[in-house]
Formats: structure tokens, C-alpha cells, sequence
């Protein structure tokens, strides 16, 4: 082949790298040969989608010949409805994934910058590259967001700041007043995308912890983005939403591609925002298994991020990937986040009770053998 395909990509996409996702527990099992694998790697909820949810889906009382709702209007009502807002602030999205990318797409070109911190979630630098963006990458303070530098980071140039919160993979957060501070100091005509895909969890671990949602009013410059696939079980449909100012909004339906959420995703959404009971009954459990995970890495002599998601990282004193690669054997996947910048760290979302007792028994069983070697 004499053509040079990688010379036509795109500015900003030939030097991305490949997003690796967490292995799967099929694929450990069958690499290693081993019949029980459990995977703590991808922030899932192993409570999985409530019984409601699964009649809904197993009813099948849905034409799959025809394309699903291109507006998803029955899903935006009862979003707006649980909001208090109207569905013309609301954009859906294949995972809240999706409509990040959408709000970057819509109002950032190759001439802007955007800005978000270290340690941040990869889909921001992503969505940044893609479009051939300049990334501002702000340094951590303690692995926290440095509000300050972001703000003093703004020039004539920056379009949009990306905010998750609480953060991936630290699990760290901003309260209240420090959201509500940084959304005064920024530029009302620059964009910011607060991401609460681990919203649920952290509302149940922290009084102070923000519902940006409720800042809409006072900021048009402000979208929020919240998923299905976390607390809610769904990740396997991936549907996510954003909530903004409507003529925001429009312009991120503008960019949507048609038909992007599927018929089940639409469905199962709707009926999982109807049960709120087992939303609750998952958050417990969620903060049950992280007081019994830092106990453990307590015990263990580890130090650990302090996180209101339904994830912890835990720090190793010494790269990661030989527990990492040992932890597969035991059966037990967790992330590595090396690419992160945390190459001595290890991420491990809380599973249900059985999951995280066979966690930290392996981590025992890996860090003693480490010690005696």
C-alpha cells in the first residue's frame, strides 16, 4: 500500500491514542483459565437495573423494525417532570459520553481552547483533540480541581471548561459554595460542562455536595450532564442526558446524530426514573462498600483518595501493574490508571458485598506475597 492514511486524518486526531477499556470478566477468564472472575474495573453498578426495569424490557411490547423516538420525547418529559425544568433543556445522548462531545462539537472550533484539569476523565481530552482544539490542562491541587488556575487559565481564546464532579479517578469533589464561586468567576460566554455522572453517589455520601441543575437559572452559560449508567444500572444501554439553557440545548440537538439513544435504552431510562426505591437501595450499598474498602486499605497500611462516587483509588507506593497483573490471576479486575497519571495507583469500583470481600482478600493475598518476595 503506497497511501499514507494516518497524513489524512484529521488535525488533532492522528496522535490520539486508542481508548483501552477495562477488561472484561469473560475475556480474564478466558486468557487466564479461570472459571470465576469478577470485574471491579469500569465504575458499573453489579446491583444491575431494577426488576421493573427488566419486566419493562422482557414485556417487549416495542416494534424493533422502527426506529426509536428520534426526540425521545417520553423520556424528556419525565426527565423535566423529576427536574422541575422543561424538556427543552434537555439533550440526550448515548451515555452522558455522547453529549459531552456534543457540547464541545457545538460551540468549539480548531481557533478556541478548552480547558480542564489533570487527572481529568479522558473523554474531555478526546473531545478536545477531535476537534482540533487547543487543550489547557490545569494542574491538580492534592489531586483536587485548582478552581483558581482554571478561572486565571480563561483568555479571549477559551470557548468551553470541562468540570467533573465528582472527579475520575480521584472521586474527589467540589462543594456548594466553591461550584457556585467558579461559575460567577467565569465569563458568561464561556461554556462550562459540569459532569455528575456519579451525581446519586454523591448526594447520598455529602450534605454539601452541589446539584448544579439548580444553578441553570442563574447561569445560561452552565451545562450539567448526568447518566444511566451508573447508579441506575444501565450501562449496558448507554443513555445519558445534559440539561442547559434551551437555546444551549437546541444547539446540541442540532449536532445530535438521529435516532442516537435506541428504543430500550429510551424505555428502560423512564421506567428506571420511576423506581426510585432501588436507586436508594444502590447508593447504600455503594456507601456500605466504600466504608468496608478504605477500613481494609486502612488496615492494609494504603493510602486512598477520599471519593463520593461508587469507585476508590488506592495508592500502592509502587507501580501498580504487577498487582494489577496479579489481582487478574485471583480473578479480580480493577483499573490501572496509569494514563491518568497515577502510574502507583489502582482503581476499584465497589461492587456488592461478596465482590469487594473476594477484592480484598486477593489484594491480601497479592500484597503478602509481594512482601515475602
Amino acid at each position: 500500500m503506497s497511501i499514507d492514511i494516518i497524513n489524512l486524518a484529521a488535525p488533532g486526531i492522528a496522535g490520539l491514542p486508542t481508548y483501552k477499556p477495562g477488561k472484561s470478566a469473560e475475556e480474564v477468564g478466558r486468557e487466564l483459565g479461570l472459571q470465576h472472575v469478577i470485574k471491579l474495573a469500569s465504575n458499573e453498578n453489579s446491583l444491575g437495573p431494577s426488576a421493573r426495569v427488566l419486566t419493562a424490557l422482557a414485556d417487549g411490547s416495542f416494534d424493533l423494525c422502527r426506529y426509536p423516538d428520534g426526540s425521545g420525547a417520553a423520556l424528556k418529559r419525565a426527565l423535566a417532570d423529576y427536574h422541575g425544568i422543561t424538556p427543552a433543556q434537555i439533550t440526550l445522548g448515548n451515555g452522558s459520553n455522547d453529549v459531552l462531545e456534543l457540547a464541545a462539537r457545538c460551540i468549539v472550533t480548531n481557533a478556541h481552547e478548552v480547558i480542564y484539569s489533570e487527572n481529568a476523565f479522558i473523554v474531555y481530552h478526546l473531545a478536545t483533540h477531535s476537534i482540533g482544539a487547543t487543550p489547557v490542562v490545569i494542574p491538580t491541587r492534592e489531586h483536587k480541581h485548582d478552581l483558581t488556575a482554571m478561572v486565571d487559565a480563561v483568555t479571549a481564546r477559551t470557548r468551553l471548561i470541562f468540570l467533573d464532579n465528582p472527579g475520575n479517578p480521584t472521586g474527589s469533589w467540589i462543594d456548594r459554595a466553591q461550584l457556585r464561586a467558579f461559575l460567577e468567576a467565569v465569563p458568561e460566554n464561556v461554556i462550562v460542562v459540569v459532569d455528575e455522572a456519579y451525581y446519586e453517589y454523591g448526594a447520598s455520601l455529602r450534605a454539601d455536595y452541589p446539584n448544579s441543575i439548580e444553578y441553570l437559572p442563574d447561569f445560561p452559560n452552565l451545562v450539567t450532564t448526568r447518566t444511566f449508567s451508573k447508579a441506575y444500572g444501565l450501562a449496558g444501554l448507554r443513555v445519558g442526558y445534559a440539561v442547559s439553557h434551551p437555546e444551549l440545548a437546541d444547539l446540541m440537538n442540532r449536532v445530535r446524530q438521529p435516532f442516537n439513544v435506541n428504543t430500550l435504552a429510551l424505555l428502560a431510562a423512564e421506567v428506571a426514573l420511576q423506581d426510585q426505591e432501588h436507586l436508594r437501595r444502590g447508593v447504600a450499598l455503594n456507601a456500605q462498600g466504600m466504608a468496608d474498602l478504605t477500613a481494609a486499605f486502612a488496615r492494609l497500611g494504603l493510602n486512598w483518595f477520599e471519593s463520593i462516587a461508587n469507585f476508590v483509588s488506592f495508592d500502592l507506593g509502587r507501580p501498580a501493574h504487577a498487582v494489577y497483573q496479579a489481582l487478574l490471576h485471583e480473578g479480580v479486575v480493577v483499573r490501572p490508571i496509569v494514563e491518568y497519571g497515577l502510574p502507583d495507583h489502582l482503581r476499584v469500583t465497589i461492587g456488592q458485598e461478596h465482590e469487594n470481600t473476594m477484592f480484598v482478600k486477593a489484594l491480601e493475598k497479592v500484597l503478602e506475597a509481594g512482601n515475602a518476595a
